[in-house]
């Protein structure tokens, strides 16, 4: 196989190394023997992680050269007039964005699994690397978020690579996937499509250069093998049933039962998350057998429904939903689980996002009783008032507004025993209540 470009470089600066993909693609240049340094505006686990396995990684307002380094690759995340991206420039160096050296990474090996959609992608791509494992396959997988046994990154080998794409500025169409997933299709990052017509129409050129296609049955996107509750899906779930938040269903393929699984994580979701993973394991060649065994020793990512900590005997669940169906499909697990109280804790990740569905996250959230809105995570984007966290919380009669860790902790506070805290957004509010919890 000829080699790529990248292969042929020694040394890489990542610019915004600490963001969860970065991360995961400067271990993987570590493992294939390459020089890996980077920055990032904030330190955290992944920097920390990075800084722990040998690369050095420089943090806040840096300035320090990019010039001893052959490649440079830089997240979406930064602005274009970032200094050490415009020496990379000014020096001629090889740039790549991060999605662009995705896809030249994927190219690297002999068969692409890539997982898209508007939820689920890390869940089911972290199924998908249990499934691998358990079929003793050689893989690499790049999960968006740190899975307990692979954490965001695992390679033992270049036959299969396993990765979520992401639909942020249209990332996901530079993969050219030999099995592609379409989770779902619900209308987010509006931003950059304009419309849902436009959202789906991307979803479908993805799904178009992939060679086997897996999208949800009924969906607009669906074409190729479906999955989903429905008998008439390729691959669908019968016999579902719930215990304590966990379900277990019948795996079917067309009219077979394949056998039945019981979900080690919560969430009614993950049903259909399961059902994706095992079509793609079918569509690998790997047994029905493997795959359950894979998903069975599954038992969930960072973020994901995760239990932080406990105030007053509650215990505090932390979860990345940010998008109003994810809002949804976690409040209804945590109320099912609650024999008290629900207090929720949501901070809105970007202003556009909650611009653009502000109606559907007051629909979602209007029903709670005790609700925190937490200031707005706002990553790349400037100040907008129209959705801004605070304009959200005035929308909503019953929830209260906070943007300093004092007042959630008093929040917190309120819990007793036999209720429940659930921490929602895929923004900094993680690691801010994980910080409240242990002053408590």
């Amino acid at each position: 196989m000829q080699k790529r470009i990248w292969e042929n470089l020694s040394s890489f600066y990542l610019i915004g190394i600490g963001g969860v993909s970065m991360s995961g693609l400067a271990k993987f240049l570590l493992a294939k023997g390459k020089t890996v340094a980077g920055s990032d505006a904030c330190a955290g686990d992944y920097t920390a992680e990075l800084i722990k396995s040998g690369i050095k990684v420089s943090v806040g307002n840096v300035s320090e050269s990019i010039a001893a380094y052959d490649a440079v690759i830089y997240t979406d995340a930064i602005r274009e007039d970032n200094r050490q991206l415009a020496e990379a420039k000014s020096l001629k160096k090889t740039i790549f964005s991060r999605g662009q050296f995705l896809y030249e990474v994927s190219r690297t090996f002999k068969t692409v699994v890539a997982v898209s959609g508007c939820h689920g992608k890390t869940t089911c791509t972290a199924m998908l690397a249990h499934i691998f494992s358990a079929a003793n396959k050689q893989f690499c997988a790049h999960i968006g978020g740190r899975d307990k046994t692979f954490s965001n990154t695992y390679y033992c080998g270049n036959s299969y690579f396993l990765t979520e794409a992401c639909e942020y500025k249209k990332n996901f169409l530079l993969l050219k996937p030999d099995i592609g997933v379409v989770l779902n299709s619900d209308a987010d990052h509006l931003e950059c499509y304009g419309n849902k017509e436009n959202l789906t129409a991307a979803y479908r050129q993805f799904l178009s250069g992939a060679g086997v296609s897996v999208a949800p049955f009924g969906d607009k996107v669906a074409g190729g093998i479906t999955f989903g509750y429905s008998k008439n899906a390729d691959y669908h779930a019968k016999n579902v049933k719930s215990i304590g938040g966990f379900y277990s269903f019948t795996a079917c393929e067309g009219a077979s039962e394949l056998g039945s699984i019981k979900l080690s994580v919560y969430g009614k979701h993950n049903v259909l998350n399961a059902l994706a993973a095992i079509a793609v394991a079918r569509s690998a060649g790997i047994p029905f057998n493997l795959a359950k065994e894979g998903i069975t020793a599954f038992s969930g990512v960072e973020r994901r429904f995760e239990i932080i900590g406990t105030v007053n005997g509650a215990p505090v669940i932390a979860d990345y939903a940010h998008h109003p169906n994810e809002l949804r499909a976690t409040i209804k697990t945590a109320k099912k689980l609650t024999s008290g109280r629900l207090f929720v804790v949501f901070q809105p990740h970007t202003y556009s996002r909650t611009k653009n569905l502000f109606k559907d996250f007051v629909k979602a959230l209007s029903p709670l009783n005790n609700l925190l809105i937490y200031r707005t995570f706002a990553a790349r984007e400037y100040f907008d008032d129209a959705g801004s966290a605070l304009t959200l919380s005035q929308s909503l009669k019953k929830s209260k507004y906070a943007d300093d860790p004092l007042s959630l902790s008093d929040y917190f506070s309120l819990a007793k025993q036999g209720d429940t805290v659930l921490v929602l957004g895929a923004g900094d509010i993680y690691d801010i209540a994980k910080s409240v919890l242990k002053t408590i």
